[in-house]
């Protein structure tokens, strides 16, 4: 248990590590696939930050089809430096456990783009990143300097991407859209703005974007209010600070969503099995037949 526990951390914690280091010294990061013990899908090539539409090129997702008959899916996006495959590890933690079989697994890849925080290196990312200061505490500081027409551009795509699931056969609320960090900020953004009515959302070590606009954004009907949202946090996080998380908990709650907020005392910005274990908990609640039964 240690050793997964080690190997979780050190994987998601490492293009973090690697950013901090980065700034520290002033000096630009390598590409990011150098950096990352995790195995990498090829990079697309860069994209401008602001001018997000459909012309960014983006990486096909990396999935992993159902164990069983496949009736749920799960749409799982990575944190900043990251790709879908450094999170393909945690998957198949929970497909060899043999809960979830009902679910495919799609891990979607960010596109490459200039971060202004990386000195305009380019990296893997859903939205620009302006600053990384571990001080902002309050969902204000944070909404001075977001970059807005990279999220609108992700919510799209998360949009299009839950389309297509539909598309294929899989009723809306049979879908879950979840992430870390900037991917699950991303997810709450996208999940309860979506147009349809989904079965869940979660978000590890993430928060509320567009909080000063948010309302303007969810959609008549507001299909997601009623929709459960997992977040998860460390409470020593030193990247996005637990009281960032609280924060986002405490608004979604304050406009009557359905939030919980799980607190890993001594967890830094990563992932640990405990909380994996109470996400897989969440998602076969939601998603499979045996966790509808035990309701």
């Amino acid at each position: 248990m240690l050793n997964l526990r080690l190997a979780f951390t050190l994987s998601l914690f490492a293009p973090a590590i690697a950013l901090v280091l980065a700034l520290l010294s002033r000096h630009p990061l390598f590409s990011p696939t150098e950096g990352h013990s995790a195995s990498r899908a090829k990079d697309s090539k860069p994209a401008t930050t602001s001018a997000m539409s459909s012309s960014i090129r983006r990486t096909a997702p990396l999935v992993l089809p159902a164990v069983g008959k496949h009736t749920a899916t799960v749409f799982f996006a990575h944190g900043l430096g990251d790709t879908g495959a450094g999170w393909a590890d945690a998957v198949e933690h929970w497909r060899r456990r043999r809960r979830l079989d009902e679910i495919k697994f799609v891990l979607p890849n960010a596109p490459v783009m200039p971060i202004t925080v990386n000195n305009g290196v380019s990296m893997p990312a859903w939205f620009d990143l302006k600053s990384l200061a571990p001080s902002i505490k309050s969902l204000q500081a944070r909404a001075l300097d977001e970059d807005v027409a990279g999220i609108l551009a992700s919510r799209t795509y998360f949009h299009s991407l839950i389309q297509d699931e539909i598309s294929a056969g899989i009723p809306a609320d049979r879908i879950v859209l979840g992430g870390f960090s900037q991917g699950g900020a991303a997810s709450i953004l996208a999940g309860l703005t979506a147009p349809v009515k989904i079965a869940g959302i979660v978000a590890l070590s993430s928060w509320l974007l567009l909080s000063q606009s948010f309302k303007d954004h969810v959609p008549e009907g507001d299909y997601n209010k009623a929709t459960p949202i997992f977040m998860a946090h460390g409470d020593q996080d030193q990247l996005v600070r637990y009281e960032l998380a609280k924060a986002s908990a405490e608004a979604l709650k304050s406009m009557g969503y359905d939030v919980t907020l799980k607190t890993y005392p001594g967890m830094e910005h990563s992932a640990c099995v405990e909380e994996l274990d109470e996400v897989e908990a969440f998602l076969k609640e939601k998603l499979t037949s045996k966790g509808n039964e035990s309701i």
